[in-house]
């Protein structure tokens, strides 16, 4: 099945060496050797389609990458890292916060694991520490915890999130054996207890 959710670029993946990837890196180069297995996200990796020329939402415009030194894995995919729609809010309580953004930095805060939406599957879930998301307001707040911002498969005819990072339902498979399988020869039968790293950045380009 095709997806509808618009996938960008139409023609293939993102596009990006290691040696950039790295330099991109820098800033938490030495947290990041903490860790064996590391995920990257990158917002706004494609330009803005939307008339605004700003970042656009439920659209697969952004790169999620898989990168394990160790086992020279270098994987990009297509990706989405924020919610599906705007949602503005205030304060913190379930009936009233906004649509959570997840801020960009390191996350040590990842295990694999179940996600729990509408349709349950193994991913990659925050289940390992809290994370900081920016919520929908007027303005715009921070909001810190544990939201179960996972990284999970994606919809065809939407990206199917409320602030968890996506994948195409297209490439998660791939994906999610890729990780998964590494995460087994790094750490045999423990692989399900292990801490994952996840970084957000913003383009730089």
């Amino acid at each position: 099945m095709a997806s509808s959710v618009q996938i960008l670029p139409q023609a293939g993946r993102p596009n990006i060496s290691p040696e950039t990837l790295e330099a991109w890196l820098t800033p938490h180069k030495v947290e990041l050797q903490k860790f064996q297995l590391w995920i990257v996200g990158i917002r706004g990796f494609f330009p803005a389609i939307g008339p605004s020329g700003q970042n656009d939402r439920n659209v697969y415009d952004d790169a999620i990458i898989l990168r394990v030194p160790s086992l020279n894995i270098f994987s990009a995919f297509n990706g989405n890292t924020d919610p599906s729609r705007i949602y503005n809010g205030f304060g913190k309580s379930e009936q009233t916060k906004g649509m959570a953004v997840l801020k960009t930095g390191l996350w040590p805060a990842y295990r694999f694991d179940r996600h729990n939406g509408n349709q349950p599957h193994e991913a990659i879930c925050q289940r390992a520490g809290t994370v900081t998301v920016i919520r929908d307001g007027d303005p715009p707040y921070p909001d810190t915890g544990n939201f179960g911002i996972n990284i999970h498969r994606g919809g065809y005819t939407k990206t199917s999130s409320l602030g968890c990072q996506t994948i195409p339902p297209e490439q998660w498979d791939e994906f999610y054996y890729q990780a998964s399988d590494a995460a087994k020869k790094l750490w045999g039968s423990a692989w399900k207890s292990k801490v994952v790293a996840y970084v957000l950045l913003e383009n730089k380009a």
